[in-house]
C-alpha cells in the first residue's frame, strides 16, 4: 500500500480513458476524473485495494476524500494476503474503517503483532471477523469480544496457551450469539465451543503434532471447565479437516461425542475429512446417515471411507439433492454412489456441483504391468468412458470433479453416449466445469503412445534438449515454428477435453504414486501412497500433452506432477503464451529425474508468466543460477516462490538481486541441497535487507536433508504452507455452500 498518489491517478485516468474513449460519444480522447459522475467513479474505486483508497487516493481531492468513504466500498473489507499492509498502515485503516465496516478479514495475516489486534476493538458494528492465522490470545480476544456485541460470526486459532477460563462475562455473551464459528486448533482444546449455544454453522480445523518441539508427547486430556460441550441444537453445518495423528482423530471424536446422543434436527452439511490409511470408526455415523436422509435437505457430505457402509450411504442420499459429496479413497462405497447418482437414488443430481472420487477405484494404486499398461482387477473396477459418460448426462452442472489418485486407462470399460472410449472425450460434455485434478495416465492416449512424435521435427526443438547455453539475442523456441506440436494426433483426447470445457479455471494433472519430498501432510501421504513405478500410460503423456492446454484462456491455476515424457519442456512455452492469466504454477519432476532437460524451456515459460501469483517447483538437480532468477525477475505480480530440490543449488548474488527487483515478492522458501552454514548466510540477509520494506516477509532456505526441516517446517505459518509447500489436490473437496474449506 506505498503507490504513490500521482501514480494511482495516473492510473486510474488511464482506465478512465479506456473505458470512455468511444470516439462515436466523446470527441475528445482523454477525459478527466472530474467530468465523470459519482456512479462511474465508484465503479473505479470498487477495484483499489482498501489500504491505498483510505491512505492515498482519498487524499488527491475532496470529492475523492468523500467517495472512497462511501459505505459501498468500506462494509466489506478484506486485508488478506495484503503483504505490504504493516501494522502501522492496517492500524490506521483501522481507525477510518471504525464506523462502516460490517465483514472485516485479516485472515492469513500471519505478520501483525498481537497488538495491532486490540485496535479492532474500534469496529463495534462488525457483524463477521476472520482471524485465522492471527496472533490472538485468550486475554485479547476476551477484550476484543466484549466490545464487539453486534459480532456473529468469528475465524481464529487456538494456539498453544489458550485458556477459555480466561474470557470475561462480556465475551461470552458476545459468543452466545453467535451464529457462525471457525476454529483452527493448534493445541487440544474446546476453545470457545462450550460457550456458542446458538451455534448454525461450525467447522474446525485441527492441526496438533504429535511431539512438541521440546520433544514431550501430545494427548488430549482437556483442561478441567471444557468438558461441557453444547448439544449443537441450531446447528445446520459441521466440517472438520484434521492433519495426520492419532491426537487429532480422538479429539474429533470428543467434539462428536453429543452426535452418539442426538444428531441436530437441521443439519444439512457434514464435511469430515481424515487423512492417512486407517482413520478412526465413529460408532454413530450410522444414525448421521439416517438423519440425513430422513429430513430430505442434505446439501454436502464428506466422510471417512471407515465411516459408512454402502447401506449407510444409500439412506443418507435417498430422497436428496446435495450439491457437493466426496468419498475420496472409499472403494467400498464405490458402486452404491454411482448407482445413486446415475440410476435415480438422489431426488436430483442436476443440483451437484462438487464430486471427489479421488481413489475410488477398487485398488487405489493398482500395479500396472510394465509391458502393457494393464491394470490389475480388469476394467470393471475403473471409471470406464461409458461410466463418465453417464454421469456427465445426470450430473450437468458439475464445476468441480477430482478423478485423481487411481488409474484410467481408456482402452478397458464400455465406451461412452457418442461411441468415445477416451475419458477425456467423456469428460468434455461437462460444459461447466472450472475445476479439474486427473491421473495422468487418463490423459493419455494409449500405453504405447511414445511421449514425442516419431516423424519430422523442426530444428529448433531439436536443440531445446541439448545442454548449450542460448546465444544473445536468439529465441530458444518458437512454438510457431514446430509444425510437430500442432499436426500431430496424440492429443485427441485431451484436445476434446480443452474444446468441451473452454471455462476451466483451474486443472490437475498428476501421476499415481507421485509422492512429495517435501508434501504438507507427509505421514499421511507417504502410508497411503505405494509407488510401484510409473504407469505405463503415464509415460506417454509428453510435451504434445502439455501445449494443448493452450486453449484454455481462463486457466489461472496448473499443476504437473510426476510426468516423466516431459522432456524438453517445448509445450510448457506453447501453454504460457497461450494461457495469459497464469496465477498460480506448480511443477514436480517432470521429465528425467537424473538431468533437468527442460530448463531452458522452463526459462522462457517464466518470461511469459506476467501475471503470475505463486510458483512451486521440485526438481532434484534445479540449478537456481542468475539465468534462472533472471527468467524469475519477468514476473513482476510474483508474490510466494517455492523451489525443493534436493541437489540443487542456488546462486546467493542472484536471489539477493531477483529479491530486490521483485517488490511484490514476499514469500521466497527454497529447500536445496548446500550446507547449513551457506542457506542460513543467505537467509539473514534477505531478512536484513527487506524485511523493513516487506512487513510480511518471511524467507525460508534451508537443507532440505538437515535432520531439524520438521521443526523449521513447523515453525512457517500454515496459510503459507498450504499454498506454498503443498502437492496434494484439492479440486473438488466437497466445500459447505458458505465457503470452501482449505
Amino acid at each position: 500500500m506505498s503507490t504513490s498518489i500521482a501514480g494511482i491517478v495516473e492510473d486510474m485516468d488511464y482506465q478512465i480513458e479506456q473505458a470512455v474513449g468511444d470516439e462515436d460519444v466523446m470527441a475528445s480522447a482523454s477525459v478527466g476524473m472530474s467530468g465523470l459522475s459519482d456512479e462511474i467513479l465508484l465503479c473505479i474505486l470498487h477495484h483499489v485495494p482498501v489500504g491505498d483508497l483510505l491512505l492515498n487516493v482519498a487524499r488527491v481531492c475532496r470529492k475523492l476524500h468523500s467517495l472512497c468513504r462511501d459505505k459501498t466500498l468500506l462494509t466489506h473489507v478484506c486485508l488478506s494476503e495484503h503483504y505490504t499492509a504493516s501494522d502501522l498502515s492496517v492500524r490506521q485503516i483501522l481507525k477510518q474503517l471504525a464506523n462502516h465496516v460490517q465483514s472485516l478479514s485479516l485472515n492469513g495475516c500471519y505478520w501483525l503483532s498481537g497488538s495491532t489486534m486490540e485496535h479492532l476493538v474500534r469496529c463495534r458494528a462488525v457483524t463477521r471477523l476472520d482471524l485465522g492465522g492471527c496472533r490472538l490470545t485468550s486475554l485479547r480476544l476476551s477484550r476484543l469480544l466484549s466490545s464487539l456485541s453486534l459480532l456473529k460470526s468469528l475465524a481464529f486459532d487456538v494456539a498453544p496457551g489458550f485458556n477459555a477460563a480466561q474470557l470475561g462475562s462480556e465475551a461470552v455473551d458476545s459468543l452466545s450469539r453467535l451464529s457462525d464459528l471457525r476454529q483452527t486448533l493448534l493445541t487440544p482444546s474446546y476453545g470457545v465451543v462450550p460457550c456458542c449455544a446458538q451455534l448454525r454453522r461450525l467447522a474446525l480445523q485441527f492441526d496438533i503434532p504429535e511431539v512438541t518441539r521440546e520433544g514431550a508427547s501430545v494427548c488430549c486430556q482437556l483442561m478441567v471447565g471444557q468438558s461441557s460441550v453444547p448439544h449443537y441444537q441450531q446447528l445446520e453445518e459441521f466440517s472438520a479437516r484434521l492433519a495426520p495423528g492419532e491426537v487429532n482423530q480422538t479429539l474429533l471424536l470428543l467434539y462428536l461425542a453429543v452426535f452418539s446422543v442426538r444428531v441436530p434436527e437441521h443439519l444439512r452439511v457434514f464435511l469430515v475429512s481424515i487423512p492417512g490409511p486407517n482413520p478412526a470408526h465413529w460408532s454413530a455415523s450410522a444414525s448421521l446417515a439416517q438423519s440425513l436422509g430422513h429430513h430430505g435437505d442434505l446439501e454436502a457430505l464428506q466422510l471417512p471411507r471407515t465411516w459408512l457402509d454402502p447401506r449407510s450411504l444409500e439412506r443418507a442420499l435417498e430422497g436428496n439433492s446435495p450439491k457437493h459429496l466426496s468419498f475420496s479413497r472409499s472403494p467400498a462405497l464405490r458402486a452404491q454412489l454411482l448407482q445413486s447418482l446415475l440410476e435415480g437414488g438422489v431426488k436430483d443430481a442436476t443440483r451437484l456441483v462438487s464430486l471427489n472420487l479421488s481413489g475410488i477405484s477398487h485398488s487405489p494404486y493398482p500395479e500396472c504391468s510394465s509391458g502393457g499398461g494393464g491394470m490389475r482387477g480388469g476394467g470393471e473396477d475403473q471409471l470406464s468412458a461409458g461410466t463418465v459418460s453417464r454421469l456427465a448426462l445426470n450430473c450437468c452442472n458439475l464445476r468441480h470433479l477430482n478423478l485423481m489418485h487411481t488409474h484410467y486407462h481408456h482402452d478397458n470399460g464400455t465406451p461412452g453416449l457418442g461411441g468415445e472410449t477416451h475419458l477425456c472425450a467423456s469428460l468434455s460434455r461437462l460444459r461447466h466445469l472450472r475445476s479439474l485434478a486427473l491421473p495422468a495416465c487418463a490423459v493419455s492416449d494409449g500405453s504405447n503412445a511414445h511421449p514425442h512424435p516419431t516423424h519430422a521435427t523442426s530444428p529448433s526443438s531439436l536443440l531445446l534438449g541439448l545442454k548449450k547455453p542460448a546465444r544473445v539475442g536468439v529465441q530458444t523456441y518458437r512454438p510457431e515454428l514446430d509444425a510437430s506440436l500442432a499436426s500431430d494426433g496424440t492429443s485427441s483426447g485431451l484436445v476434446q477435453l480443452v474444446s468441451g470445457c473452454p471455462s476451466l479455471e483451474t486443472l490437475e494433472i498428476i501421476c499415481p504414486g507421485f509422492v512429495s519430498v517435501l508434501p504438507r501432510l507427509e505421514p499421511c501421504t507417504r502410508a497411503c501412497t505405494e509407488p510401484r513405478g510409473v504407469c505405463t500410460w503415464a509415460r506417454g503423456v509428453g510435451d504434445v500433452h502439455v501445449a494443448a492446454l493452450e486453449a484454455l484462456p481462463r486457466l489461472r491455476r496448473l499443476t504437473l506432477a510426476g510426468l516423466p515424457g516431459i522432456l524438453k519442456g517445448t509445450g510448457l512455452l506453447q501453454l504460457a503464451m497461450g494461457c495469459k492469466d497464469l496465477r498460480t504454477l506448480s511443477l514436480a519432476n517432470l521429465g528425467s529425474l537424473k538431468a533437468m532437460g527442460y530448463n531452458a524451456a522452463l526459462l522462457d515459460t517464466l518470461r511469459h508468466c506476467t501475471q503470475l501469483r505463486e510458483l512451486r517447483l521440485e526438481q532434484p538437480h534445479l540449478n537456481a543460477n542468475a539465468s534462472f532468477f533472471e527468467a524469475l525477475s519477468c514476473c513482476p505480480q510474483l508474490q510466494r516462490v517455492c523451489v525443493v530440490s534436493r541437489s540443487g543449488t542456488f546462486d546467493p548474488i542472484a536471489t539477493e538481486t531477483f529479491m530486490s527487483h521483485c517488490h511484490a515478492v514476499t514469500v521466497c522458501h527454497m529447500f536445496m541441497g548446500g550446507t547449513l552454514a551457506a542457506c542460513r548466510t543467505l537467509q539473514r540477509v534477505l531478512l536484513d535487507r527487506f524485511s523493513a520494506e516487506r512487513a510480511a516477509l518471511s524467507v525460508v532456505i534451508y537443507p532440505l536433508q538437515h535432520e531439524d526441516l520438521p521443526l523449521v517446517i513447523r515453525d512457517i505459518p500454515l496459510t503459507l504452507l498450504d499454498r506454498i509447500t503443498l502437492f496434494q489436490s484439492r479440486v473438488a473437496q466437497a466445500p459447505p455452500p458458505t465457503a470452501r474449506i482449505r
